[in-house]
Parts: C-alpha cells; sequence; structure tokens
C-alpha cells in the first residue's frame, strides 16, 4: 500500500521535482498538485490523500488558509508545511491549525521524504532549526500539569519528531500502548491534534 500525496505549491517547477521525487521513492504515490488552495475541499473529495505537502505562502488562497479548510473537513488527513523562511508566527499559526510538521524547501530530498512518511506515521516533523523558534516563541511559565509522568514522557518524544513506533520502541512498550497514552493526553488537555499537544508541551517546557 502506498502513501498518497498532494502537493501545494504556487512553482510549477517545484510541483514537478516534488513529483518526480515522490514518484521515484517506493511506497510513496503523488497523486495531485495544485498552484493555490482555492479548490482545496474539492481536491480533498477527488484525490483523498494521506499526506498533503503544503506551500505556506501562494497567492490567492495560502497554505494557512487551505490547511485551515482541509483539517476542518478531514481531520484524518495529515498536512506537512514546507516554506522558504522560518517565520515564528507562521509556525505558531500552523500547529495551532492542526499541521503535522513544519519544514524548509531547503531540506534536502531525503529529509522531506523522510518527513512525509514520519507525519503519515503519527509523528510531527519539525526541521531543528524551526524547533528553537518554535522554543523561542513561546515563554516558559509555572503551571501545574494533569499529565502523568509516562504521559509527559510520551509526549516529550512525540515532540522530537518520534513517531508513535519510534516512541513505543524507545520506551519497550507496544503501538497499541502509544496510541492509548496520546488518546488520553488529549483528553486530558481538551484537544485533538498531536500539533495542539506539542505546543502545549513546548509553552510549558515540559521535561
Amino acid at each position: 500500500m502506498s502513501i498518497r500525496i498532494f502537493v501545494y505549491d504556487d512553482h510549477q517547477d517545484r510541483r514537478d521535482s516534488l513529483k518526480a521525487l515522490i514518484s521515484l521513492q517506493e511506497g510513496l504515490q503523488y497523486v495531485g498538485g495544485a498552484a493555490d488552495c482555492s479548490l482545496a475541499l474539492a481536491d480533498m473529495e477527488t484525490y483523498y490523500p494521506d499526506v498533503v505537502l503544503m506551500d505556506v505562502t501562494m497567492p490567492g488562497v495560502d497554505g494557512l488558509e487551505g490547511l485551515k479548510l482541509i483539517k476542518t473537513k478531514f481531520p484524518a488527513i495529515k498536512v506537512l508545511m514546507q516554506t522558504a523562511f522560518d517565520d515564528s508566527n507562521k509556525i505558531f499559526t500552523s500547529i495551532t491549525y492542526g499541521a503535522s510538521g513544519y519544514i524548509l524547501k531547503r531540506d534536502k530530498p531525503q529529509r522531506i521524504l523522510e518527513a512525509i512518511v514520519e507525519v503519515y506515521e503519527g509523528g510531527a516533523v519539525m526541521n531543528p532549526a524551526i524547533a528553537q523558534k518554535v522554543l523561542d516563541y513561546f515563554r516558559p511559565g509555572p503551571a501545574t500539569s494533569p499529565l502523568s509522568p509516562r504521559e509527559h514522557e510520551v509526549l516529550a518524544l512525540l515532540a522530537e519528531g518520534l513517531s508513535y513506533k519510534l516512541v513505543a520502541d524507545r520506551l519497550c512498550v507496544s503501538y497499541t500502548t502509544i496510541n492509548t497514552h496520546t488518546k488520553r493526553i488529549y483528553e486530558k488537555l481538551h484537544i485533538s491534534s498531536l500539533g495542539e499537544a506539542i505546543a502545549w508541551y513546548y509553552k510549558r517546557q515540559l521535561k
């Protein structure tokens, strides 16, 4: 079974390059692309991708608005944001809108492919420079946490960008156990996405 990928980017050559890159990778399938998100909902209904590779800055309906539309109507679709600039405000907005990751266009092709697989598997991907921006964006403050020590540990590893499977391997437990912990984290924090959980984590600088 292949991971179905749809690409939004206003540059045709960039879309063509990503199509070629994805098509050469076993287990990945490029299903379509568009220059902006004006038809985002129709695109999702037509192609129903597993992962959307989303350019942040586009004329017309941009990536942030497209992300919001997609996650509102199709919450199961993973959206991986990509941009040429590590802008803190856009990074934070992407996370709050439910993005599964945020990478830079200058990241190496292999890293882009890995990021697609990681978000598909439930991970949260961030370029190291972007992760630092997120840390800098949030001001730490004292706060009591409703999470258990084990849930803190799981969330910390997910915030590093590890997939559920890799977290399970690291903690020597099953994938199902990590999935259960994550659901409890969502319930306790009254949230519905991994991006929101990671935003909560960084804001409080949990250990």
